[in-house]
């Protein structure tokens, strides 16, 4: 992936401010017994108040990772490199007590699978008293009790459960509990990482409304991570795809969806399910390993498009539409969008068949 910088895109809603939080040139590898696993290589991304950035992309490519990189919880082993500017401050090396300083009040994080990140021995009254005493010690534990009360109220949750343990709450209330925690400290950024996962439609409804709540009433910054493209098309500005540890397209979620530009977001969109489906569709071959992926462009081995640049040469970021005279909002890193001064000659033949196996068996 290109290291130049990219150009800051325009969020749908319309607003003109300065990003909240700046990612560029991120990486993060997991340290093995052999060599490391690069799970995030290379991604830049901007977030701005008031606005929902959609990250999609299929399980093992680096989603997840890249929403703890941001926050500094990667576990012991891990390696991180590049920026992460909150509000002109670098968050890659920061120490760890200042990192603790800032979550919470300024970035919060809702996990997957609320079941194993609520203690089942704590009440959630407690869950609630060590997350504000944590950051604001000097506040009334009666005022800390009326702000959790009014946090769970948000999410629908009466007072009368205050006192209960995790287990007494279905799946659903579970994850609600985890979005007021994040919100108990109006957080200025938030990383929601597959909230609506295994939840019925009803409820996933519900958490997806709260979400959006939080972007209105509290104007804060949001990257929702998932599965589910059909959750990004109704809630998101923006949507970033990302594939083997990169952001292969970024851009305003109605044109992504409308016209992608880059073939694995369009064999994404291919293979959902809808009341018109008449038959499945699913993309040959599986993710690659990210100890050693495929060289040059990382989806050749499975691109119906491939070229022979394909598997020679890294993409460089361009804008979609660009070599055709219609430029328009967003970036993708694929050779069919050029530049075409680029590649080298002979370069565009279709990518063999036999060598599109051999990548794939590498």
């Amino acid at each position: 992936m290109s290291d130049a910088p990219m150009q800051a895109q325009q969020p749908a809603a319309g607003a003109e401010s300065e990003p909240v939080l700046t990612v560029r040139n991120l990486r993060a590898w997991y340290g093995t017994m052999g060599d490391p696993v690069r799970a995030v290589d290379g991604v830049s991304i901007d977030l701005r108040a008031g606005e929902t950035v959609g990250l999609v992309g299929e399980s093992g490519c680096g989603k997840s990772t890249l929403g703890r990189a941001i926050m500094g919880l990667l576990p012991d082993g891990a390696a991180v490199a590049g920026e992460v500017r909150y509000r002109g401050r670098d968050l890659v090396g920061l120490p760890q007590r200042d990192l603790r300083s800032l979550r919470g009040p300024d970035l919060g994080l809702v996990f997957q699978e609320p079941m194993t990140r609520l203690d089942p021995l704590v009440t959630i009254e407690d869950h609630f008293l060590e997350t504000l005493r944590a950051h604001e010690p000097d506040t009334d534990t009666d005022e800390m009790r009326r702000r959790s009360l009014a946090a769970l109220a948000g999410m629908g949750i009466p007072p009368t459960r205050f006192k209960q343990y995790p287990h007494e709450f279905s799946g659903g209330m579970r994850q609600r509990i985890m979005i007021a925690l994040a919100l108990a400290l109006n957080p200025k950024v938030v990383i929601a990482d597959e909230p609506t996962t295994a939840l019925d439609v009803i409820v996933e409804a519900q958490i997806l409304q709260i979400l959006a709540d939080l972007r209105r009433n509290f104007d804060a910054a949001l990257l929702l991570i998932t599965h589910n493209l059909g959750i990004v098309a109704e809630t998101c500005d923006r949507v970033a795809v990302m594939y083997a540890g990169q952001i292969v397209e970024e851009g305003p979620a109605r044109e992504v969806f409308t016209e992608p530009a880059h073939p694995y977001t369009r064999e994404l969109l291919r293979s959902t399910i809808s009341l018109s489906t008449t038959g499945l569709h699913y993309i040959p071959g599986a993710p690659p390993s990210l100890v050693d992926p495929p060289s040059a462009c990382r989806f050749h081995p499975r691109c119906p498009n491939a070229m022979e640049v394909c598997a020679r040469k890294d993409p460089i970021e361009m804008t979609p539409g660009a070599e055709e005279g219609r430029p328009r909002e967003g970036r993708v890193l694929c050779w069919l969008h050029g530049p075409a001064d680029e590649i080298p000659p002979g370069g565009e033949r279709p990518l063999e068949r036999g060598e599109i196996a051999l990548a794939e068996e590498a």
